[in-house]
């Protein structure tokens, strides 16, 4: 086989493998949709499962627009300026992707895959929203986060601004990504203020239960699959099959959170507490996100081990101290966030690092504090700028439009007020109508 027909073969092996990538971290909005839905009121299921796919459609619009140009299209070192509008052409693709140039896979494929982390972000922050956020807010946000929020920190890390100059290690988005999302998830549930019943007035915590377990569970196995595509898809190649070591150390990572997370649960309340286990599992997943490329399995599974504890106890403080975060999205993708692009600065190897040509060893393996310190700087710059402007974004809606419904359409429920129709309209049946106990339990 000649030099040319195996570059292409190489191509398209690369390309396939970049689509199905694509294709499963955009599969990871069914298991944020079955995560949220069921984590959260009967009375809010289909509202909470329908604007997923509505915000899915208005990122996939913004970031075809404006966002990809100002993400990846060259620039400067804070911003990128070409590219907008994306047709998808090699010309184009040559003129305003320099970060892309040599690349074995076509622009138009990476394009769907940076999508598909963009919407993972934005899915993210509106956890911070759910039960009580007007429907014409999730318009507005939308795009206002796929075109000012989440560009400028993807630029700064991986379109070749000063973070990447500086060598941060962020292989698939721990800060990127979910770090992002959380700062905007928490801004906003403490604008909205806690839902109605969540709190006492002496401050105590009410539990308010999701409605469905199982969605819970299965929505957790999705994202779970998912992000293989999520981490060891952006290995964005197929050669000498280091996806599958990325893929390893992901799952490792998950494991462990899984198991810590139950653990500590059952230690401190008494009991195998299942959404305690599926935090941990998410909130591994998003610590090793930063590091699964650059870090060995046996700092894989401390890595996890640590997010699922952390993840833990942070969701216990954050409700004690009256913030309503329905879906734990900061503790299980702030925290963890956190904790995930630090652990570079540990645990990355001299090997690894060279090998994906980003930074330099951690602590742990003799590169003392060079590569931590880069990694702070990085978390630093990205939660000031994404606090900044979320909360600029929020507040201005807030004293403009409202972001919350009224208290009679958040006490009947989002699925009647915002949609007309009942998530369960079987339970709202003449029959049950006539039968006050099920009505005020399904409503509940």
């Amino acid at each position: 086989m000649d030099s040319s027909a195996l570059e292409q073969l190489v191509s398209r092996i690369d390309s396939t493998w970049v689509m199905l990538s694509a294709l499963l971290v955009i599969m990871m909005q069914m298991g944020f949709a079955l995560l949220e839905a069921g984590s959260t009121r009967m009375k809010n299921a289909g509202h909470i499962a329908g604007k997923q796919i509505l915000t899915f459609g208005i990122c996939s619009l913004s970031f075809w627009a404006l966002g990809f140009g100002l993400t990846f299209g060259d620039g400067n070192s804070f911003l990128g300026l070409t590219g907008f509008f994306f047709d998808g052409s090699p010309e184009q693709a040559e003129a305003s992707f320099s970060v892309y140039s040599g690349s074995a896979v076509p622009v138009s494929i990476l394009f769907l895959f940076q999508l598909a982390f963009c919407a993972v972000s934005l899915a993210i922050a509106f956890g911070g929203f759910a039960e009580r956020a007007k429907l014409s807010v999730y318009f507005i946000f939308s795009v206002l986060f796929t075109v000012l929020i989440y560009p400028v920190v993807g630029h700064w890390v991986w379109g070749g601004g000063w973070l990447a100059e500086m060598g941060m290690q962020d292989f698939a988005g721990s800060t990127v990504v979910h770090l992002q999302g959380a700062i905007v998830a928490l801004i906003a549930t403490i604008l909205l203020k806690p839902r109605i019943g969540k709190y006492n007035r002496d401050g105590s915590s009410n539990l308010i239960p999701g409605h469905n377990q199982v969605y819970s569970v299965l929505g957790v196995l999705f994202l779970w699959i998912g992000w293989f595509g999520f981490n060891a898809g952006s290995t964005v190649s197929t050669e000498d099959g280091f996806f599958g070591y990325v893929a390893m150390t992901t799952n490792l990572a998950t494991a462990a959170g899984a198991v810590a997370a139950l653990a500590i649960a059952w230690i401190v309340m008494g009991k195998a507490d299942i959404p305690s286990m599926l935090n941990g599992v998410l909130s591994a997943l998003v610590a090793i996100t930063a590091s699964c490329a650059f870090v060995e399995p046996w700092a894989a599974v401390v890595i996890g081990a640590v997010s699922g504890i952390l993840t833990f106890y942070t969701s216990i403080w954050f409700d004690r101290k009256g913030i309503d975060d329905p879906i734990f999205a900061f503790s299980v993708h702030g925290v963890a966030g956190i904790w995930g692009t630090l652990s570079t600065g540990l645990f990355a190897t001299p090997e690894l690092a060279e090998k994906v040509g980003v930074g330099g060893p951690g602590l742990f393996y003799g590169g003392g504090f060079q590569q931590l310190g880069v990694q702070l700087i990085g978390l630093a710059g990205s939660i000031v700028y994404v606090s900044i402007v979320a909360f600029v974004i929020l507040y201005v809606l807030k004293a403009t439009i409202g972001l919350r419904v009224t208290e009679e359409e958040e006490v009947v429920g989002l699925d009647v007020s915002e949609h007309g129709v009942y998530g369960y309209p079987e339970l709202l049946s003449p029959a049950n109508k006539n039968n006050s106990s099920v009505t005020s339990h399904t409503l509940s």
